[in-house]
Protein backbone atom coordinates (compact mmCIF):
# COMPACT_ATOMS: atom_id res chain seq x y z
CA UNK A 1 0.00 0.00 0.00
CA UNK A 2 1.42 3.27 -1.19
CA UNK A 3 1.15 6.29 1.10
CA UNK A 4 1.24 9.93 0.12
CA UNK A 5 2.57 13.50 1.64
CA UNK A 6 0.04 14.89 4.14
CA UNK A 7 -0.19 18.52 2.51
CA UNK A 8 1.20 20.99 5.05
CA UNK A 9 -1.50 23.44 3.37
CA UNK A 10 -4.06 21.16 4.78
CA UNK A 11 -6.97 22.54 6.79
CA UNK A 12 -6.83 21.93 10.41
CA UNK A 13 -9.65 19.88 11.87
CA UNK A 14 -12.34 21.29 14.22
CA UNK A 15 -12.24 20.64 17.94
CA UNK A 16 -8.96 19.53 17.74
CA UNK A 17 -10.81 15.88 16.33
CA UNK A 18 -8.39 13.72 14.39
CA UNK A 19 -8.67 13.96 10.42
CA UNK A 20 -11.45 11.97 8.50
CA UNK A 21 -10.56 8.77 7.51
CA UNK A 22 -12.72 7.43 4.45
CA UNK A 23 -12.23 3.93 2.34
CA UNK A 24 -14.12 5.08 -1.62
CA UNK A 25 -14.47 1.03 -2.92
CA UNK A 26 -14.90 0.51 -6.23
CA UNK A 27 -15.68 -3.27 -7.76
CA UNK A 28 -14.40 -5.36 -10.53
CA UNK A 29 -17.01 -4.04 -12.89
CA UNK A 30 -16.07 -0.34 -12.05
CA UNK A 31 -16.69 2.19 -15.36
CA UNK A 32 -15.02 5.12 -16.63
CA UNK A 33 -17.31 7.45 -14.91
CA UNK A 34 -17.45 5.85 -11.71
CA UNK A 35 -13.70 5.60 -11.50
CA UNK A 36 -13.43 9.17 -12.32
CA UNK A 37 -15.71 10.14 -10.21
CA UNK A 38 -13.72 8.65 -7.56
CA UNK A 39 -10.59 10.06 -8.58
CA UNK A 40 -12.46 13.93 -8.22
CA UNK A 41 -13.69 12.97 -4.76
CA UNK A 42 -9.74 11.87 -4.11
CA UNK A 43 -8.78 14.91 -4.98
CA UNK A 44 -11.01 17.22 -3.35
CA UNK A 45 -11.38 15.44 -0.01
CA UNK A 46 -7.39 14.96 -0.03
CA UNK A 47 -7.21 18.89 -0.62
CA UNK A 48 -9.75 19.39 2.84
CA UNK A 49 -7.72 17.44 4.54
CA UNK A 50 -9.54 13.89 4.72
CA UNK A 51 -7.27 11.10 4.63
CA UNK A 52 -8.84 8.61 1.64
CA UNK A 53 -7.85 5.23 0.44
CA UNK A 54 -9.05 3.68 -2.93
CA UNK A 55 -9.89 0.15 -2.82
CA UNK A 56 -9.88 -0.55 -6.60
CA UNK A 57 -8.81 -3.10 -9.34
CA UNK A 58 -4.88 -2.54 -9.71
CA UNK A 59 -5.62 -1.74 -13.47
CA UNK A 60 -7.59 1.51 -12.35
CA UNK A 61 -4.98 2.28 -10.36
CA UNK A 62 -3.05 2.37 -13.05
CA UNK A 63 -5.27 4.45 -15.41
CA UNK A 64 -6.84 7.07 -12.77
CA UNK A 65 -3.42 7.36 -10.23
CA UNK A 66 -5.53 7.59 -7.11
CA UNK A 67 -2.59 7.82 -5.36
CA UNK A 68 -1.68 10.99 -7.77
CA UNK A 69 -4.69 12.50 -6.18
CA UNK A 70 -3.62 12.36 -2.80
CA UNK A 71 -5.02 8.91 -1.34
CA UNK A 72 -3.61 5.45 -0.64
CA UNK A 73 -4.64 2.77 -2.78
CA UNK A 74 -5.01 -1.04 -1.76
CA UNK A 75 -6.11 -3.58 -4.68
CA UNK A 76 -10.42 -4.46 -4.07
CA UNK A 77 -9.83 -8.23 -2.29
CA UNK A 78 -11.92 -8.64 0.22
CA UNK A 79 -9.07 -9.20 2.69
CA UNK A 80 -7.49 -6.66 1.95
CA UNK A 81 -10.71 -4.27 1.92
CA UNK A 82 -11.54 -5.82 5.26
CA UNK A 83 -8.26 -4.53 6.85
CA UNK A 84 -8.59 -1.41 4.88
CA UNK A 85 -11.65 -0.35 6.59
CA UNK A 86 -10.65 -1.54 10.28
CA UNK A 87 -9.32 1.94 10.67
CA UNK A 88 -12.15 4.22 8.37
CA UNK A 89 -15.13 6.29 9.88
CA UNK A 90 -16.93 5.90 6.66
CA UNK A 91 -16.51 3.38 3.83
CA UNK A 92 -18.23 4.74 0.46
CA UNK A 93 -19.26 1.89 -1.80
CA UNK A 94 -19.41 3.08 -5.63
CA UNK A 95 -22.17 0.45 -7.39
CA UNK A 96 -23.94 -1.80 -5.74
CA UNK A 97 -21.57 -4.62 -6.38
CA UNK A 98 -19.09 -2.72 -4.93
CA UNK A 99 -21.42 -1.75 -1.77
CA UNK A 100 -21.85 -5.60 -1.58
CA UNK A 101 -18.01 -5.92 -0.98
CA UNK A 102 -18.06 -3.63 1.38
CA UNK A 103 -20.89 -5.06 3.26
CA UNK A 104 -18.38 -8.15 3.34
CA UNK A 105 -15.67 -6.53 4.63
CA UNK A 106 -17.51 -4.44 7.00
CA UNK A 107 -19.15 -7.24 8.97
CA UNK A 108 -19.06 -7.30 12.78
CA UNK A 109 -18.45 -3.04 12.24
CA UNK A 110 -19.69 -0.16 13.16
CA UNK A 111 -19.02 1.96 10.53
CA UNK A 112 -21.47 3.66 8.25
CA UNK A 113 -21.47 3.10 4.48
CA UNK A 114 -22.49 5.24 2.12
CA UNK A 115 -23.46 4.04 -1.50
CA UNK A 116 -23.45 5.75 -4.77
CA UNK A 117 -26.05 4.07 -7.36
CA UNK A 118 -23.64 4.63 -10.27
CA UNK A 119 -25.49 3.34 -13.19
CA UNK A 120 -25.57 0.18 -12.45
CA UNK A 121 -28.68 -0.28 -15.05
CA UNK A 122 -32.30 -2.11 -15.32
CA UNK A 123 -31.91 -5.53 -13.69
CA UNK A 124 -31.69 -8.46 -16.30
CA UNK A 125 -34.95 -10.91 -16.69
CA UNK A 126 -34.74 -14.52 -15.55
CA UNK A 127 -32.95 -15.37 -12.59
CA UNK A 128 -30.30 -13.37 -12.97
CA UNK A 129 -32.48 -10.37 -12.53
CA UNK A 130 -33.90 -11.86 -9.58
CA UNK A 131 -30.32 -12.27 -8.38
CA UNK A 132 -29.52 -8.46 -9.07
CA UNK A 133 -32.57 -6.97 -7.78
CA UNK A 134 -31.89 -9.39 -4.22
CA UNK A 135 -28.65 -8.32 -4.43
CA UNK A 136 -30.13 -3.96 -4.33
CA UNK A 137 -32.14 -4.66 -1.25
CA UNK A 138 -29.34 -6.08 0.52
CA UNK A 139 -27.27 -2.64 -0.36
CA UNK A 140 -30.24 -0.64 -0.06
CA UNK A 141 -31.57 -1.46 2.91
CA UNK A 142 -27.75 -1.58 4.65
CA UNK A 143 -26.64 1.72 3.58
CA UNK A 144 -26.56 4.11 5.95
CA UNK A 145 -27.12 6.69 3.10
CA UNK A 146 -28.04 5.74 -0.50
CA UNK A 147 -26.72 8.40 -3.07
CA UNK A 148 -28.17 8.59 -6.75
CA UNK A 149 -26.85 10.07 -9.93
CA UNK A 150 -30.25 11.05 -11.02
CA UNK A 151 -34.29 10.95 -9.45
CA UNK A 152 -35.02 7.75 -11.18
CA UNK A 153 -32.14 5.97 -9.06
CA UNK A 154 -32.89 8.20 -5.94
CA UNK A 155 -36.43 6.51 -6.89
CA UNK A 156 -34.87 3.05 -7.35
CA UNK A 157 -33.15 2.82 -4.42
CA UNK A 158 -36.28 3.80 -2.40
CA UNK A 159 -37.96 1.09 -4.07
CA UNK A 160 -35.38 -1.41 -3.16
CA UNK A 161 -35.48 -0.20 0.76
CA UNK A 162 -33.29 2.26 0.89
CA UNK A 163 -32.94 4.19 4.51
CA UNK A 164 -31.97 7.32 3.60
CA UNK A 165 -31.50 7.90 -0.43
CA UNK A 166 -30.70 11.55 -2.01
CA UNK A 167 -30.09 13.40 -5.09
CA UNK A 168 -26.33 13.79 -5.50
CA UNK A 169 -25.09 14.62 -8.98
CA UNK A 170 -22.05 13.28 -10.01
CA UNK A 171 -19.90 16.18 -11.84
CA UNK A 172 -17.68 14.68 -15.15
CA UNK A 173 -14.57 16.91 -15.05
CA UNK A 174 -14.10 19.27 -17.82
CA UNK A 175 -11.79 18.68 -20.60
CA UNK A 176 -8.88 20.92 -21.38
CA UNK A 177 -8.32 19.00 -24.98
CA UNK A 178 -11.12 20.09 -26.66
CA UNK A 179 -10.83 23.74 -25.62
CA UNK A 180 -7.21 23.65 -27.38
CA UNK A 181 -8.24 21.43 -30.30
CA UNK A 182 -8.22 22.23 -34.24
CA UNK A 183 -11.78 20.92 -35.14
CA UNK A 184 -10.64 21.25 -39.29
CA UNK A 185 -7.61 19.17 -37.98
CA UNK A 186 -9.82 16.59 -36.70
CA UNK A 187 -12.51 16.16 -39.35
CA UNK A 188 -9.52 15.88 -41.87
CA UNK A 189 -7.79 12.83 -39.44
CA UNK A 190 -11.12 11.11 -39.77
CA UNK A 191 -12.05 11.72 -43.16
CA UNK A 192 -15.00 14.49 -42.61
CA UNK A 193 -13.55 17.41 -44.30
CA UNK A 194 -16.43 17.64 -46.88
CA UNK A 195 -19.21 15.55 -44.79
CA UNK A 196 -20.99 16.12 -41.71
CA UNK A 197 -19.50 14.46 -38.67
CA UNK A 198 -21.96 12.46 -35.96
CA UNK A 199 -20.06 11.24 -32.93
CA UNK A 200 -21.22 8.34 -30.29
CA UNK A 201 -18.63 7.69 -27.20
CA UNK A 202 -18.85 5.06 -24.99
CA UNK A 203 -18.10 0.92 -24.33
CA UNK A 204 -19.43 -1.32 -26.76
CA UNK A 205 -21.85 -2.91 -25.14
CA UNK A 206 -25.64 -3.89 -25.33
CA UNK A 207 -27.00 -1.61 -23.18
CA UNK A 208 -25.39 1.31 -25.52
CA UNK A 209 -28.15 0.89 -27.99
CA UNK A 210 -25.41 0.60 -30.89
CA UNK A 211 -27.42 -2.06 -33.16
CA UNK A 212 -30.37 0.72 -33.57
CA UNK A 213 -27.52 3.48 -34.31
CA UNK A 214 -25.97 1.22 -37.20
CA UNK A 215 -29.91 0.66 -38.59
CA UNK A 216 -30.28 4.73 -37.95
CA UNK A 217 -26.96 4.76 -40.13
CA UNK A 218 -28.60 3.01 -42.73
CA UNK A 219 -31.18 6.02 -43.52
CA UNK A 220 -28.29 8.44 -43.27
CA UNK A 221 -26.86 6.82 -46.24
CA UNK A 222 -29.06 8.45 -48.43
CA UNK A 223 -27.78 11.88 -47.49
CA UNK A 224 -25.72 14.13 -49.91
CA UNK A 225 -23.13 14.25 -48.77
CA UNK A 226 -23.83 11.17 -46.04
CA UNK A 227 -22.64 11.70 -42.85
CA UNK A 228 -19.71 10.07 -41.26
CA UNK A 229 -20.25 8.49 -37.91
CA UNK A 230 -17.62 7.63 -35.48
CA UNK A 231 -17.98 5.64 -32.31
CA UNK A 232 -15.18 5.67 -29.99
CA UNK A 233 -15.14 2.96 -27.30
CA UNK A 234 -14.13 -0.30 -27.24
CA UNK A 235 -16.32 -3.68 -25.76
CA UNK A 236 -17.39 -7.32 -26.46
CA UNK A 237 -19.49 -6.22 -29.70
CA UNK A 238 -17.08 -5.17 -31.79
CA UNK A 239 -16.76 -7.74 -33.65
CA UNK A 240 -20.62 -7.85 -34.36
CA UNK A 241 -20.72 -4.28 -35.59
CA UNK A 242 -17.79 -4.23 -37.25
CA UNK A 243 -19.33 -7.20 -39.33
CA UNK A 244 -22.84 -5.58 -39.89
CA UNK A 245 -20.07 -2.06 -40.77
CA UNK A 246 -18.88 -4.04 -43.56
CA UNK A 247 -21.97 -6.05 -44.91
CA UNK A 248 -24.30 -2.91 -44.90
CA UNK A 249 -21.44 -0.86 -46.26
CA UNK A 250 -22.84 1.38 -43.88
CA UNK A 251 -20.43 5.35 -43.46
CA UNK A 252 -19.34 4.38 -39.88
CA UNK A 253 -16.07 4.03 -37.98
CA UNK A 254 -15.11 2.34 -34.87
CA UNK A 255 -12.38 4.41 -33.48
CA UNK A 256 -11.80 2.16 -30.36
CA UNK A 257 -11.12 3.29 -26.99
CA UNK A 258 -9.70 7.06 -27.47
CA UNK A 259 -7.62 9.36 -25.17
CA UNK A 260 -8.81 12.30 -26.87
CA UNK A 261 -12.94 11.81 -27.47
CA UNK A 262 -13.57 15.35 -26.08
CA UNK A 263 -11.26 16.51 -28.91
CA UNK A 264 -13.10 14.22 -31.43
CA UNK A 265 -16.76 15.37 -29.78
CA UNK A 266 -15.63 19.30 -30.00
CA UNK A 267 -15.08 18.66 -33.94
CA UNK A 268 -18.48 17.32 -34.61
CA UNK A 269 -21.76 18.20 -35.93
CA UNK A 270 -24.62 16.16 -33.76
CA UNK A 271 -23.57 14.21 -30.92
CA UNK A 272 -25.48 10.21 -30.41
CA UNK A 273 -26.35 8.72 -27.01
CA UNK A 274 -28.76 6.18 -28.54
CA UNK A 275 -28.78 4.31 -24.92
CA UNK A 276 -31.16 1.92 -23.54
CA UNK A 277 -30.69 3.01 -20.14
CA UNK A 278 -28.19 6.17 -18.81
CA UNK A 279 -27.91 7.20 -15.42
CA UNK A 280 -25.96 11.10 -16.08
CA UNK A 281 -24.55 10.09 -19.53
CA UNK A 282 -21.02 11.44 -19.35
CA UNK A 283 -21.21 11.96 -23.50
CA UNK A 284 -24.35 13.82 -22.75
CA UNK A 285 -22.58 16.23 -20.09
CA UNK A 286 -19.79 16.24 -22.27
CA UNK A 287 -21.90 17.21 -25.77
CA UNK A 288 -23.72 19.95 -23.50
CA UNK A 289 -20.67 21.79 -22.49
CA UNK A 290 -18.79 21.70 -25.28
CA UNK A 291 -21.79 23.47 -27.31
CA UNK A 292 -22.52 20.38 -29.62
CA UNK A 293 -25.81 19.44 -30.60
CA UNK A 294 -26.86 16.24 -28.71
CA UNK A 295 -29.76 13.93 -30.21
CA UNK A 296 -30.38 11.52 -26.89
CA UNK A 297 -33.07 8.40 -26.20
CA UNK A 298 -35.29 9.58 -23.43
CA UNK A 299 -33.83 6.82 -20.81
CA UNK A 300 -32.90 6.71 -17.19
CA UNK A 301 -31.67 10.36 -15.63
CA UNK A 302 -31.37 11.72 -19.56
CA UNK A 303 -34.04 14.15 -19.57
CA UNK A 304 -33.14 15.56 -16.26
CA UNK A 305 -30.04 16.10 -16.73
CA UNK A 306 -30.43 17.71 -20.40
CA UNK A 307 -33.71 19.66 -20.31
CA UNK A 308 -34.54 21.50 -23.59
CA UNK A 309 -30.31 21.16 -24.23
CA UNK A 310 -31.32 18.20 -26.71
CA UNK A 311 -33.35 16.50 -28.84
CA UNK A 312 -35.09 13.07 -27.36
CA UNK A 313 -36.53 9.84 -28.74
CA UNK A 314 -37.70 6.95 -27.76
CA UNK A 315 -35.31 4.43 -26.93
CA UNK A 316 -35.30 1.64 -29.66
CA UNK A 317 -37.09 3.82 -32.29
CA UNK A 318 -33.99 3.87 -35.16
CA UNK A 319 -36.59 5.76 -37.71
CA UNK A 320 -37.01 8.70 -34.89
CA UNK A 321 -33.14 8.31 -34.05
CA UNK A 322 -32.56 8.78 -37.73
CA UNK A 323 -35.20 11.51 -38.25
CA UNK A 324 -33.87 13.49 -35.67
CA UNK A 325 -30.56 13.92 -36.20
CA UNK A 326 -31.44 14.38 -40.09
CA UNK A 327 -33.32 17.02 -39.01
CA UNK A 328 -30.55 18.92 -37.10
CA UNK A 329 -27.73 18.13 -40.22
CA UNK A 330 -29.97 20.46 -42.21
CA UNK A 331 -30.97 22.98 -40.70
CA UNK A 332 -27.51 24.24 -38.66
CA UNK A 333 -29.72 27.65 -37.21
CA UNK A 334 -31.80 24.79 -34.94
CA UNK A 335 -28.15 22.90 -34.05
CA UNK A 336 -26.86 26.63 -33.30
CA UNK A 337 -29.74 27.54 -30.90
CA UNK A 338 -29.68 23.61 -29.14
CA UNK A 339 -25.94 24.15 -28.50
CA UNK A 340 -27.30 27.90 -26.88
CA UNK A 341 -29.67 26.05 -24.62
CA UNK A 342 -26.97 22.99 -23.52
CA UNK A 343 -24.33 25.40 -22.61
CA UNK A 344 -27.38 27.24 -20.31
CA UNK A 345 -28.31 23.88 -19.39
CA UNK A 346 -24.68 22.64 -18.42
CA UNK A 347 -24.72 25.97 -16.51
CA UNK A 348 -26.58 24.76 -14.03
CA UNK A 349 -25.07 21.44 -13.04
CA UNK A 350 -22.88 21.38 -10.05
CA UNK A 351 -18.85 21.42 -10.49
CA UNK A 352 -16.63 18.96 -9.07
CA UNK A 353 -16.01 21.54 -5.98
CA UNK A 354 -19.56 21.05 -5.56
CA UNK A 355 -19.78 17.99 -5.88
CA UNK A 356 -17.39 16.86 -3.04
CA UNK A 357 -18.62 19.21 -0.76
CA UNK A 358 -22.00 17.71 -0.64
CA UNK A 359 -20.38 14.40 -0.11
CA UNK A 360 -18.42 15.61 2.97
CA UNK A 361 -21.53 17.29 3.97
CA UNK A 362 -23.06 13.44 4.25
CA UNK A 363 -19.45 11.98 5.70
CA UNK A 364 -20.09 15.11 8.39
CA UNK A 365 -23.83 14.26 8.76
CA UNK A 366 -23.00 10.59 9.90
CA UNK A 367 -20.10 10.98 12.00
CA UNK A 368 -22.34 13.76 14.39
CA UNK A 369 -24.77 10.80 14.56
CA UNK A 370 -22.22 8.30 15.48
CA UNK A 371 -20.77 10.92 18.64
CA UNK A 372 -24.94 11.30 19.51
Amino acid sequence: MSSSPVSPAAPAQPYGRPPLRTVQVLGGAAGAGSCAHVRSLATGLAARGVGVTVCAPVRAEGKYDFTGAGADFAPDAVSVLRAACAGADVVHAHGVRAGARALLALRGRRVPLVVSWHGDGPAADGALGRLSRMLERHVARAAAVVLGPSSDQVDLARLRGARDARLSPVAVAVSAAAAVSEPGKVRAELGAVERPLLIAVGSLVPHRGYSVLLDAAREWRTLDPAPLLVIAGEGPLRAELSRRIEAEALPVRLLGRRRDAARLLAAADVAVLPSRWEARAPLAQAALRAGVALVATAVGGVPELVGEGAVLVPPGDAGALASAVTGLLTDPDRRAVLAAAGLAQAGSWPSEDDTVAQVLSVYDELMERSRR
